[in-house]
């Protein structure tokens, strides 16, 4: 059986040019077919619908139009949409489609960044990318340096790393508010487990991180976040730095939901002290609008990432290098991978930096106004005013109910609004003050680049209704979970 054409080479773009629109006209018959944010039913409406189209690995083939239209029709029914303004569980934003177009080529042709051969201009184009991201952490920094990661993850990673590579006795500390591949981080790389630290309002507390790298005893990587998963909130980088400095601590920012705010003349001055870091995690797939995985990783001195060197003959042979073919295995912890960097230069390409900092500000404002809509709602509680993007509320028939219950109650609503197919929102676990034990809140973040505050009173009203019925539902039936 033919191949149905190949992608790239001559007449691949014809070939492209005749398939996509069907796989396009499958999307739309998806989207109008789940009519939401999410297909309704969960989990098993899901597998029900996949098991209806038959068998994942068909002995005969139907077609390459035929397939792309059913399999992307199946995929945009069953999919959660971040572009719809009720999915707003997850930092997970709604991809542009300059970003996507540009991945549709990148696909095509194929680059693999690992070695300069299979991918000449791919490395230079991210070559050129990542200096400038370097530059946009540490504007002032005589040599930084900058390489693409698949996330926060994979950069929370090489921030452990270059500081296990500095002192293989190193220990993490971190706040309780920090993301969980920190703690992962350090158990992958054999690492101590990370000393957490005592958090207030989500935010870690100068006084006791000092305190905490006063006793230590140990030479210390401090992980500051600046946009937590749960609240959006920034860590005081400034005071951080500097104890950092006095103990003689590295530090690493997590800066993979707030980073991008430094493209904004409004809000870059909320990420002061990032630049005082060794390293710092950014993510494109946050406030950047790019398709999974778009990750990146600074390091404030470009010999640091050092570390990532390694030597494979049929990749990086060393009479190569010397004859002055680049070294890309070094850049990047993984061998075979894609080049991300392709979208993420077209898109800063079409928007510049500017018009991505306008996007940020576009959706921190406007979670200031639904903040502020929450506020003054009758059937909803406002946790905090928003630093950034995220709105986290509760509904107001939790508050007289005994924890565990509230709790409870809490959970239902999301869990209701996800099988109704009519709302994709988050939750988290907020302590009510030091020491407090924990609540269960609900949560909205906002990365539509697009909506207004009208967009989402339709939700909060939703969410307060259904708090309701899920109150009379449980009070009626004692035995639902």
């Amino acid at each position: 059986m033919r191949a149905d054409g190949l992608a790239g080479g001559e007449g691949g773009a014809d070939r492209l040019g005749e398939l996509i629109p069907a796989a396009l006209r499958g999307m739309a018959a998806g989207v109008a077919e789940r009519g939401g944010p999410v297909p309704a039913g969960g989990p098993a409406a899901v597998a029900a619908a996949l098991a209806g189209e038959g068998g994942a690995l068909p002995r005969h083939g139907v077609g390459a139009e035929a397939a792309l239209e059913e399999l992307s029709r199946l995929l945009a029914a069953g999919s959660a949409d971040p572009a719809d303004p009720a999915c707003a569980a997850h930092l997970h934003c709604p991809p542009l489609a300059v970003s996507v177009a540009a991945d549709v080529v990148a696909s095509a042709l194929n680059p693999s960044m690992d070695s300069w051969d299979q991918a000449p201009v791919a490395s230079e184009l991210e070559r050129e990318f990542t200096t400038g991201i370097a530059r946009l952490c540490y504007p002032d920094a005589a040599a930084p340096d900058a390489v693409v990661t698949t996330g926060g993850t994979e950069s929370n990673l090489l921030g452990l790393l270059l500081a296990r590579e500095r002192d293989a006795h190193v220990r993490p500390v971190c706040g309780v508010n920090a993301h969980h591949s920190v703690a992962r981080a350090a158990w992958l790389l054999g690492l101590p487990a990370p000393v957490v630290v005592a958090c207030e309002g989500d935010r870690l507390l100068p006084a006791a991180l000092a305190e905490t790298l006063r006793d230590l005893g140990a030479p210390a990587v401090v992980v500051a976040t600046a946009g937590t998963t749960n609240t959006g909130t920034i860590d005081p980088l400034p005071e951080i730095a500097e104890i950092c400095r006095q103990a003689g601590a590295r530090l690493h920012v997590d800066a993979a939901y707030g980073g991008m705010a430094l493209c904004s003349t409004a809000l870059r001055a909320q990420l002061a002290g990032l630049e005082q870091a060794g390293s710092v995690a950014l993510d494109l797939h946050k406030f950047g609008w790019q398709p999974v995985a778009a990750g990146l990783f600074a390091a404030r001195e470009a010999a640091d990432l050092g570390a990532l060197t390694v030597r494979a003959e049929y990749l990086n042979a060393d009479d190569d290098t010397e004859a002055g073919l680049p070294d890309l295995l070094g850049r990047s912890i993984r061998t075979s991978r894609r080049p991300d960097a392709f979208r993420m230069a077209v898109t800063v390409r079409a928007l510049g930096t500017d018009g991505l900092g306008a996007l940020v500000e576009h959706c921190c404002d406007t979670a200031g106004e639904v903040a502020a809509v929450v506020d003054a709602h009758p059937g909803l509680r406002l946790w905090g005013a928003p630093e950034l993007s995220t709105v986290v509320l509760r509904p107001v028939v939790a508050e007289n109910l005994a924890d565990a219950e509230a709790d409870e109650l809490v959970a239902r609503v999301r869990r209701a609004l996800l099988e109704a197919g009519t709302a994709v929102i988050g939750r988290a676990a907020l302590p009510t003050g030091p020491g407090g034990a924990p609540q269960l809140w609900l949560k909205l973040t906002l990365l539509h680049p697009e909506t207004t505050v009208e967009d989402y009173r339709p939700l909060l009203d939703r969410i307060a209704a259904t708090a309701g019925a899920e109150l009379v539902a449980n009070r009626e039936s004692p035995v639902a979970s």
